[in-house]
């Protein structure tokens, strides 16, 4: 994962997902907390975006403002240029064919009464193919399999639990693969996994933004997987961004006091480890 890969720039390209002033506050009065305090953002089509932070900087709460999970106290979010509208079930349900998402915790991700089947054909259905047929069907679902590296013909018949953490990651995959959104957010979707299976799932993502031309929003507390994988990076802290740009502008040469601990605080193989920071007696 050292190797450096090549960046785009997406500065000038089509907007899929933007956002001013995006606002989330929870509680009244004493007991109000400011999540996410009138953020500003623009994800381009194509783009590969980390949001860094760690636990409590928000990051989570504005993933799910983007999905539509949570409505924004103030603030407005455009998609594909335009105001978004999920005023409705409906227009909620035709949002969320453009925009899908992985997420941490692959274990509470699945209906644990559908088999590995269904839930490869519900994707199918959901593009428009419930009249295709069972061999065309067959044949989508193990190309989806093969792509993350899976095998449908082990597969079928099986219950998502009955596979390891690694495989259901990759299962996920497998239905963005599928569904092909426009957008895909993929909150920590490494943090359960090995580091061998955890840079798989990075270069599957990878792939996957270039066979199909998704825009990827990729939520992390770890600034060293967002460099490796991100053309733009947004560092949050305490709810704001604090600094944002291209990731070789902010990783390497970073502006914000947070991102310099945030980066310093990546252990180095070959550099004796600094823990001038740590409170050892605390420890104890």
């Amino acid at each position: 994962m050292s190797e450096k890969r090549a960046r785009k720039d997406f500065t000038d390209g089509p907007l899929c997902l933007s956002g001013r002033g995006v606002t989330k506050v929870f509680g009244l009065g004493d007991k109000k907390t400011v999540a996410v305090d009138h953020v500003d953002f623009d994800f381009h089509e194509g783009e590969f975006v980390s949001i860094v932070g760690e636990s409590g900087s928000g990051k989570t709460t504005l993933s799910k403002m983007l999905l539509g999970l949570l409505s924004p106290t103030e603030g407005e979010i455009l998609f594909e240029g335009k105001p978004r509208d999920i005023s409705s079930g409906r227009k909620k349900r035709e949002y969320w064919k453009g925009i899908q998402a992985i997420f941490q915790d692959p274990f509470s991700s699945y209906n644990v009464f559908h088999k590995i089947d269904s839930v490869l054909l519900d994707c199918i259905n959901m593009r428009g193919g419930r009249a295709l047929s069972r061999e065309k069907k067959i044949e989508m679902m193990t190309e989806a399999c093969s792509f993350v590296n899976l095998k449908f013909a082990e597969l079928t018949n099986k219950y998502p639990f009955e596979l390891s953490g690694g495989q259901m990651q990759r299962l996920m995959i497998a239905r963005i693969f599928l569904l092909k959104p426009r957008i895909l957010l993929a909150d920590e979707p490494t943090s359960m996994v090995d580091a061998c299976s955890r840079a798989t799932i990075l270069d599957m993502l990878l792939d996957l933004r270039d066979e199909t031309g998704m825009t990827i929003i990729f939520i992390t507390h770890d600034i060293g997987l967002a460099y490796y994988i991100s053309d733009t990076v947004y560092i949050m802290e305490h709810g704001k961004f604090v600094e944002s740009g291209k990731a070789d502008e902010v990783i390497l040469s970073p502006k914000a006091a947070y991102t310099k601990r945030l980066i310093s605080d990546v252990p180095k193989i070959h550099e004796e480890w600094d823990l001038s920071t740590v409170d050892l007696k605390a420890e104890e």
